[in-house]
């Protein structure tokens, strides 16, 4: 994590990282001003909350309350050595909690990440560098032997270049990337989140059965997402990109609407129209980009080669982005690798989609056939000594695809986790689908998995399909368990033995879905100095539904957003519209506006917690219509989990509006103890509201300019360099 740090008034200090401010003073005795901790305090107390956290994980994990557990850490300092202390962490627990569970609370504070890593010792490294914002250099160094040269199944070069070339092409770039966590629960399984250290919303993780191979997996995603452009899906870019000479990529069109806003001829062909439009109800409006919302410029479309020909059909960059959301994007060392790897990433995806959906019950894999690959079997092995379960099935329904599912079952909870993955060699299938399943988890994580159900009609929901794709937390059927399998098992094997094996693999992927009667679409990105591909599968690889182009688009938050960003600038008329609009177009309540509008709020203040109700709230106070508020203040005071803070703006209010709006009470009356209650600068707030003095309480203001709004600016820094490292490749190219 790259922490900054800023020099401010007097022996003050302020560090920023994320998207938290922290303040340190140091002691009147020490020349500071006793306005804030000192760094050393901050120390200490990170280790007394560290061990807390995990205290809260193990009790929340069991249904264990911790109203009535205290905790407390007191340092011993050495008289001869102050360098020298003992760290003495103490647990009060009520008597009613298990012996067991005392031992495993004591044994969880054990697992503090900051205990640990003192323990370790830390080593620092101090040095001068001419710009700190210019340093680029990536922060993730294994050091590998330089003769060394590991090669794994599925890629064109060693492992230890293919991590130089990514690390390199990113440095270059202008991209920090930082590792903020790696995992080895098991052998043979493991998995890291790297990130942007400057805008931390762009973050991937990597899986596989070494160190080396989970880096060049999280290296290798991020590589595909920024060439994808996933991390900035659904935000707006900012105006100077929304008219820029691009804002996707340089060989993007734009085209306009047709009469009665009929979608442009020039876009998509009669296979996709029938799979995106078989309503005929799909209108030009519903594909206006969302992150620039230029709809005067018209439709922005991206060209995709049909594999089929080898002609250029133009799809809609909103319909990319609503429906398959980061399946079938890859990057690799060759063209081929990535094609291998997505295709692989879309079989993955659909045929555990078809399984899931179809309540498939699938064979196990034999014993004899597991034996061969010694590693995923002692990986299985330490995660049944640590009580869990694991089935081993074969998902290539019969041999037709290259699939493998790891599913494990906590007995403890009765949650099961179905993990897939897939390959053309049935061993890397089998490894990824035993490293996604513990991919960013810990053991306490496997506490949270969903119960299998007999009620197919949840287990095919459609948001159940979606959260399966998210984070395959998704519910699974008991029939998936059934001993009696619905295929026989197949020791299948795509993989080809030539000197162009992923040439040739990638042939064979395309191969099946064409005797599928597929039509498949191919992207190819080279801008950004990496090899990399996006490849979609129309009516196969979606993740949403295609009416979500019609009925949940993303781009609903043009209705929305510069009325939103520009919200203090409004006269009551645009106040009421924007209203009008909030409360009639089958808005969740609770959701966010961040989301809502594409914009990335810091999550710390008011405009990162607001949610459509609570905007909507804020306008009836605006324009005085006091009876709405009140019905959904007490809406929010019900529902909506803010922070303390918030909620106690929102109960001084309905104290403050059941005065106001009964003819029979006197605010005078009761506003001295409302100011004893809440304080005088609450009730200011709140009277404030009522009296047209206070507009939009705790929403600072801001524009379509996004001036204050740091996280979302570092976002956008962050596309940026995307975005001149593509101009400048097509300028050379051109």
């Amino acid at each position: 994590m790259e922490i900054k740090v800023n020099f401010l008034d007097k022996l003050r200090l302020e560090a920023k990282f994320d998207d938290f401010t922290v303040i340190a003073d140091q002691p009147i005795r020490y020349k500071g001003d006793g306005s804030a901790p000192g760094p050393f305090d901050y120390f200490l107390a990170s280790s007394a909350l560290c061990a807390a956290y995990f205290v809260k994980l193990y009790c929340v994990n069991r249904d264990i309350p911790t109203e009535n557990i205290r905790l407390s850490q007191n340092n011993i300092v050495d008289p001869e050595n102050r360098y020298q202390q003992i760290f003495k962490i103490q647990v009060e627990l009520p008597g009613d909690i298990s012996a067991k569970d005392r031992e495993g609370i004591l044994r969880s504070i054990d697992r503090c990440t900051v205990k640990k890593v003192v323990q370790a010792g830390p080593e620092f490294v101090i040095e001068e560098v001419e710009n700190l914002d210019a340093d680029a250099q990536a922060l993730l160094t294994l050091n590998p032997d330089a003769n060394a040269k590991t090669f794994i199944p599925g890629k064109d070069l060693p492992l230890e270049q293919t991590i130089a070339n990514m690390s390199a092409m990113l440095a270059d770039l202008g991209i920090k990337i930082e590792i903020a966590s790696w995992r080895n629960l098991v052998p043979n399984v493991w998995s890291l989140h790297i990130r942007d250290a400057h805008s931390p919303m762009c973050f991937t993780n990597g899986k596989g059965s070494t160190k080396e191979s989970a880096l060049a997996s999280a290296l290798g995603e991020y590589i595909e997402r920024i060439n994808a452009n996933h991390f900035y899906a659904g935000s707006f870019w900012g105006e100077d990109i929304a008219n820029a000479e691009f804002v996707h990529y340089p060989d993007e069109r734009w085209f306009k609407p047709g009469r009665k806003d009929a979608l442009p001829k020039e876009i998509l062909d009669e296979y996709t129209r029938e799979i995106y439009d078989p309503e005929g109800e799909l209108r030009a409006s519903h594909l206006i980009d969302t992150n620039s919302g230029n709809a005067a410029r018209g439709i922005c479309s991206l060209p995709y080669v049909r594999q089929s020909d080898g002609e250029t059909v133009y799809f809609p960059s909103n319909l990319i982005e609503n429906l398959y959301v980061s399946n079938g994007m890859s990057a690799g060392n060759t063209l081929a690798e990535a094609q291998v790897q997505c295709l692989s990433e879309i079989f993955e995806r659909a045929v555990k989609r078809e399984i899931l959906e179809g309540e498939i019950a699938l064979p196990d894999v034999p014993q004899d056939v597991l034996a061969k690959y010694p590693g995923i079997v002692a990986g299985i092995k330490a995660l049944e000594e640590q009580g869990f379960p694991v089935l081993v099935k074969d998902a290539s329904l019969g041999g037709q695809y290259p699939v493998m599912c790891v599913t494990l079952m906590n007995p403890r909870t009765g949650g099961v986790f179905a993990s897939f993955g897939a390959h053309p060699s049935l061993e890397v299938a089998l490894e990824r689908s035993l490293t996604e399943l513990l991919q960013g988890r810990s053991f306490e994580g496997l506490n949270d998995l969903p119960r299998p159900t007999f009620a197919s009609d949840v287990v095919t929901d459609e948001n159940n399909f979606v959260e399966h794709f998210i984070d395959s937390s998704g519910i699974v059927s008991w029939r998936f368990f059934s001993a009696r399998a619905d295929h026989e098992f197949v020791e299948w094997d795509f993989t080809s033995k030539g000197d162009n094996a992923n040439a040739e693999e990638a042939a064979t992927l395309f191969g099946i879905l064409e005797g599928m009667g597929k039509e498949v679409y191919v992207a190819v990105y080279e801008h950004l100095g990496a090899t990399a591909c996006r490849i979609l599968v129309p009516g196969y690889s979606e993740v949403y539904p295609v009416e979500d182009l019609v009925w949940d688009n993303t781009n609903k938050a043009l209705l929305f957003r510069t009325d939103v960003l520009n919200l203090h600038r409004l006269d009551d008329d645009a106040l009421a519209a924007l209203l009008d609009r909030l409360e009639n177009n089958e808005l969740d309540d609770y959701l966010d506006i961040a989301t809502l509008i594409g914009i990335e709020f810091d999550e710390n203040t008011d405009w990162g917690q607001l949610t459509v109700l609570e905007l909507r709230l804020l306008i009836n106070l605006a324009l005085k219509q006091f009876d709405a508020a009140q019905e959904l203040v007490e809406a929010f005071l019900q529902y909506n989990d803010n922070t303390v803070e918030r909620g106690l703006f929102y109960q001084a209010m309905s104290a403050a509006l059941e005065v106001l709006l009964d003819d029979e009470l006197e605010m005078d009356d009761y506003v001295t103890n409302f100011r004893r209650m809440f304080g005088n600068p609450r009730m200011d707030a709140v009277l404030g509201s009522l009296d047209g003095s206070v507009r939009f309480f705790g929403l600072t203001p801001t524009s379509m300019k996004l001036e204050g709004l740091d996280r979302h600016a570092r976002l956008i820094d962050s596309y940026k360099k995307l975005h001149v490292a593509r101009a400048k490749t097509a300028a050379v190219v051109g």
